[in-house]
């Protein structure tokens, strides 16, 4: 596999790995759409211009071997506009799953309690 895909591979990984938590434990990100968007475009815009700046200052670069040389306007190669919304989608994936987790367990803990109360009354 040549090495400019690896890193769009790597980025389609996190999906998939996060992508049964949305059912799982009823995550609810991509059932939202418009909740995900919201939280996606400060994201986007506040990195997205990060990255422009970067460019335009001469700050970074970016390898042509690990990158598949599709450039967005600015010069903002396809795999930072990914990553910048992957990485944001798989931790509202797991922040929305551990959230319920913990919902799980409070129930279950408060159930306990109460039974533990029936029994001491």
């Amino acid at each position: 596999m040549p090495d400019r895909y690896q890193y769009l591979l790597l980025m389609a990984g996190c999906l998939a790995v996060t992508l049964p938590l949305e059912w799982a434990f009823r995550a609810r990100v991509y059932r939202r759409p418009r909740r995900l968007l919201l939280a996606l475009a400060p994201v986007l815009v506040v990195f997205v211009a990060w990255d422009v700046l970067g460019i335009v200052r001469g700050h970074w670069t970016y390898s042509e071997r690990y990158t598949t040389g599709i450039l967005l306007p600015l010069d903002v190669p396809l795999e930072e506009l990914v990553f910048f919304v992957v990485v944001p989608v798989c931790g509202l994936l797991t922040y929305e799953s551990v959230g319920t987790v913990l919902g799980w367990v409070r129930s279950r803990s408060r159930g306990g309690e109460r039974a533990q109360e029936r029994a001491d009354a």
